[in-house]
């Protein structure tokens, strides 16, 4: 069936162009579906003047790829690109599912910037009877805008799971439900107040984040940037840890002490290292930059960079 021509979203994303998309309209511009269409097999529908639903969507599908490929976390915070495509793929969401219109908007939509909607969106997952939302949310906005490290580490973490995610199709998919990702932004507010002198404040948020996402981050550990923690359920990072930029980690690994030291006792990470299923790794060790470990493994020797190693105990196998 052929839709009729789409209601004009807003160019900042207001309420009207969120709604028009719920009414049965389109995420773009008429002009900007007619341009993003051309070269394509896509001709008008005589009877209406306009394409049909499957070719509005691809054309979605094309603003959408095109304004992800331009989100380039290097220009911010001059350009906010992540923040552009992020919105775009939400109002595109929206269109598709009218249900989730209320929520794309609260969620995304209705926020000026991506710092506000994260809080917004944590604070709801977070509060409970310790705290309510307003004192989360106030609690993640001020770490965003005390940190220009965290907020950009936020938009490295959000391209890292839809770049290597083949399950991930758009980044609000990443923002809205990955509780990976919600683990990893709960760690970093944790991580703010823990090196500022707020150490009871940062453990309650790792209880409370390992409560709601089952992931337990110590705050103290260290962490880079544009990291993916897939599917997350079950993984466990220790006060000492170390994790460099880059790295993915699927559920139930373990970065762990081997219980015979109480200073420096968790594992060294480099970067670019993936992390299999239930992994584990003991003690302070030393894991090379691009190294692979497979799932199941126990790792308590250091591995060189780029080892590929499997077992237990873990033995290289190859590079």
């Amino acid at each position: 069936p052929a839709s009729s021509p789409p209601s004009p979203v807003d160019a900042d994303g207001a309420l009207g162009g969120v709604l028009g998309g719920a009414l049965g309209g389109a995420a773009l511009y008429p002009q900007e579906i007619s341009q993003l269409l051309q070269g394509s097999d896509c001709v008008t529908d005589p009877r209406t003047g306009w394409f049909s639903d499957d070719c509005v969507r691809r054309a979605e599908d094309r603003a959408a790829e095109l304004a992800y490929s331009a989100a380039d976390v290097d220009a911010y915070p001059s350009l906010d690109g992540v923040w552009d495509a992020l919105r775009l793929e939400a109002r595109i969401e929206a269109s598709r599912e009218p249900l989730l219109v209320s929520y794309m908007y609260s969620s995304i939509l209705s926020h000026e910037s991506l710092e506000s909607a994260l809080a917004f969106h944590l604070a709801n997952k977070l509060s409970g009877t310790g705290m309510v939302a307003t004192q989360v949310m106030s609690l993640v906005l001020e770490a965003l805008e005390a940190s220009p490290d965290f907020r950009r580490s936020l938009r490295l973490d959000m391209c890292a799971v839809r770049d290597r995610d083949p399950a991930c199709t758009c980044l609000p998919d990443v923002f809205l439900y990955f509780k990976g990702f919600h683990a990893l932004q709960t760690y970093r507010v944790a991580n703010h107040l823990w090196y500022n002198g707020r150490k009871i404040l940062a453990h309650y948020l790792q209880s409370r984040s390992s409560q709601a996402f089952q992931i337990d981050i110590h705050p103290g550990a260290d962490l880079g940037s544009g990291l993916m923690l897939d599917h997350g359920t079950g993984i466990i990072v220790g006060e000492t840890a170390v994790i460099g930029d880059s790295c993915s980690i699927l559920h139930h690994v373990t970065l762990g002490g081997s219980g015979r030291a109480s200073s420096d006792r968790h594992p060294k990470v480099g970067r670019g290292v993936l992390i299999g299923a239930g992994a584990s790794l003991l003690g302070n060790i030393q894991i090379g930059d691009g190294c692979q470990i497979g799932a199941g493994s126990l790792v308590i020797q250091d591995l060189p960079k780029r080892s590929v190693a499997v077992g237990v105990p873990a033995k290289i196998i190859g590079e």
